[in-house]
């Protein structure tokens, strides 16, 4: 009795028949086939698979059409689920681009209005221009008329000698009336007091006519007059002093800080410097031979600046930790809350983001940056736009780089003031993506109570220019070099008042 085989035995039989190498092969190496894999290749082969060998009854009748429905349920569920996605992406795509349009529609509207603005700012000077030649054409003509005619000799004669006479009978006819008009009101008084009349006197009673009788001032005392007053400070104990833009030559500044007794020597042992802000830099300061004299001077004018924005962002800091550990908190400090965190570029009212942000920068680090970036207070920025730190910007008002290549439009962000360029430079710091691993070192420091020092975090700040690493190695120079780790710890003097020296 012959063997019942199994399908696949009759499978491998059957390649065995049409002698399918393939088959063969995998059979030799003792590889074993699945019935599908054996299907696949008889399949590839082009040879037809008998119906009687498929004599398994449940897996024909009853398996298959069950894996089937299981098969066809899990592809409509699929393809619901692939329905649902596509809707929802649909509505997503609906939402981005109405919101893209209303975007575009508001830009191209606020462009539209500005061209209109400045379309119409244009106007106005080429109206001004043509409104200026009409009336220097008819000055012109009018002037190379009068000068083409010919006047007789005699005539012109008689003219100027008419002008003439009626200027000097106008200039005598004035002149006495204003003296009979004045020796008139002298009596007046006499006459108002026989009337009784005490009211008229207060009236009568005029500087000006005494005014009008002075003589004129010289040429000499108008030009002392005219004469600005000398910059001069002769208190030694200081409060607080606002040097105003004078346009202040080197050594008046030299001869200030000589009266006020203003020694960095002191300032390194006491720690204390006198808060004397300079708005701008003396323009000769490159002038001065002594290079440590000019460093001197550089940092006498910066150091006060730095400190005074330090010392100001500590009570911030302080205030915020008072705020922020109350339950309840009033209308006056949610809207200071409000401010800082515009001013330090912190969104859904992070008050721990705000409290990393809202911190020192160290004062080596500054004046190491400042020294650099600005030539030690000589560089055309520093000048010109009292820019300390080279900040660029590509929207504001700035100084164009000499040097800036063709397809950059980058300028160097200017200021009206030095103490301006420090809190915009300490802002940068405290807000610029760019800085975060300083901030976060700085907070590492905090949190371990250690100072901030400078020489702790120059090593983060490899993004502030293109130099990277050598910019940093540069910083740690300057520090060491000038000693500026001495100014770490100082602090203003105690300032009451405030005096603003006029121009």
């Amino acid at each position: 009795m012959k063997k019942k085989l199994s399908y696949r035995d009759k499978l491998v039989e059957l390649a065995y028949i049409y002698d399918v190498k393939e088959i063969k092969d995998y059979e030799k190496s003792r590889k074993n086939l699945t019935s599908g894999q054996l299907e696949l290749i008889l399949k590839k082969n082009k040879i037809t698979i008998p119906k009687d060998f498929k004599s398994n009854f449940l897996r024909d009748n009853i398996i298959k059409p069950v894996s089937k429905i299981k098969t066809n349920l899990y592809e409509f569920k699929e393809s619901k689920i692939k329905d649902k996605n596509r809707a929802l992406r649909k509505l997503e795509n609906f939402k981005l681009d109405t919101n893209r349009k209303i975007g575009r529609a508001f830009k191209d509207l606020w462009n539209q209005l500005g061209n209109i603005g400045l379309n119409f700012l244009n106007i106005i000077p080429k109206l001004g221009k043509a409104i200026y030649e009409f009336f220097a054409n008819l000055l012109t003509d009018l002037f190379h008329g009068i000068y083409k005619q010919q006047f007789e000799p005699q005539k012109a004669k008689k003219v100027i000698i008419g002008i003439a006479s009626v200027a000097v009978v106008s200039t005598i006819v004035f002149s006495g009336i204003s003296y009979f008009s004045g020796s008139d009101l002298a009596k007046k008084p006499k006459v108002k007091h026989e009337v009784k009349k005490p009211e008229i006197k207060k009236e009568v009673k005029k500087p000006k006519i005494k005014q009008e009788v002075k003589k004129p001032k010289t040429k000499e005392e108008l030009e002392k007059s005219k004469a600005k007053p000398k910059l001069e400070v002769k208190r030694k104990n200081v409060d607080e002093v606002i040097l105003p833009n004078l346009n202040l030559k080197t050594e008046t500044v030299l001869n200030l800080f000589k009266d006020v007794e203003y020694d960095l020597s002191k300032v390194r042992v006491q720690k204390l410097v006198k808060p004397i802000y300079f708005t701008q830099f003396p323009r000769d300061l490159n002038a001065l031979q002594s290079t440590k004299l000019k460093k001197e001077t550089f940092i006498k004018i910066v150091l006060p600046l730095i400190v005074a924005e330090n010392e100001r962002i500590l009570e911030d800091r302080e205030k915020l930790l008072v705020v922020s550990k109350k339950k309840f908190t009033t209308d006056t400090e949610k809207q200071w809350l409000r401010q800082k965190l515009l001013e330090y570029k912190v969104k859904k009212g992070d008050l721990e983001e705000l409290l990393v942000r809202m911190d020192i920068i160290p004062t080596s680090i500054a004046l190491a940056q400042a020294a650099k970036e600005s030539g030690w207070g000589t560089s055309r920025f520093a000048l010109e736009g009292n820019a300390i730190f080279g900040q660029w910007t590509w929207s504001g008002q700035g100084i164009a780089p000499l040097d800036r290549e063709s397809n950059k439009n980058h300028k160097i962000l200017k200021f009206p003031i030095l103490r301006a360029s420090v809190k915009a430079y300490q802002n940068n710091l405290n807000t610029h993506k760019s800085y975060s691993k300083f901030r976060q070192k700085r907070l590492i420091l905090r949190e371990k109570n250690k100072k901030i020092t400078g020489l702790e975090l120059t090593d983060t700040l490899n993004n502030y220019a293109q130099t990277g690493s050598e910019y940093t190695k540069k910083l740690n120079q300057i520090i060491k070099q000038n000693r500026l780790m001495d100014f770490e710890l100082v602090k203003l003097v105690n300032s009451v008042k405030k005096i603003e020296l006029s121009s």
